[in-house]
């Protein structure tokens, strides 16, 4: 899909609760731009490509070359409260099961941004992102279930339950395998929104 042709993006409304939008490149599972308006977040697409796949090569991994701007939406879906938090969007092509080689890439791509959410929690102020850390545990407890994992037991520093809870999806992840329902919508929400909250963070500091 990648070249001359156009490009599929997918809109998630009411991220948070409070009117934030998302818009997820359907070709790169996590790379998502969170914006006041669909317009905005939309609008960023090609910007937040650039960046993302050089982030991607600078961590050695092998990336399609995007050309031109052509980004469009395709599907827009709505995040609701659900069993105590926000249940995200699902997309149509959510229910596709990745291949193999696709899942082992994306797993490599969700260590990253893990990696990346660690080095802004060690450098920056936590406090500063509570929100977002508070809901990415609950998500990934939640994810957990949804896979058959156990959820863990958690402490009572923020910090230490979220990267226990965060070890819990990983090991989730590699036991459910690839075909496991869902499994690509949680690895696009996951890798997402650990990149939006080490963000934040950075931002912050």
């Amino acid at each position: 899909m990648a070249g001359t042709m156009p490009h599929a993006i997918f809109v998630e409304i009411d991220v948070d609760g409070n009117g934030l939008v998302g818009a997820y490149a359907a070709e790169l599972p996590g790379c998502a731009v969170f914006a006041a308006t669909d317009e905005d977040a939309a609008g960023a697409m090609p910007m937040r490509v650039s960046r993302f796949t050089a982030w991607l090569r600078e961590h050695g991994e092998a990336v399609p070359a995007f050309v031109g701007d052509n980004w469009y939406e395709v599907e827009r879906a709505a995040a609701a409260d659900a069993d105590g938090g926000r249940r995200r969007a699902a997309f149509t092509l959510d229910e596709l099961p990745p291949s193999d080689d696709e899942y082992a890439t994306w797993l490599r791509w969700l260590e990253l941004a893990r990696e990346e959410l660690a080095d802004a929690l060690d450098a920056g102020d936590p406090t500063g992102a509570a929100d977002l850390l508070d809901a990415i545990e609950r998500q990934d407890v939640t994810f957990v279930r949804e896979l058959g994992g156990q959820a863990p037991a958690l402490s009572a520093d923020p910090v230490d339950r979220l990267y226990v809870a965060r070890d819990a999806l990983t090991d989730a992840l590699e036991a459910a395998g690839s075909t496991a329902d869902g499994v690509r919508r949680i690895l696009r929400l996951a890798i997402a929104d650990d990149l939006r909250a080490a963000e934040a963070l950075r931002a912050g500091a």
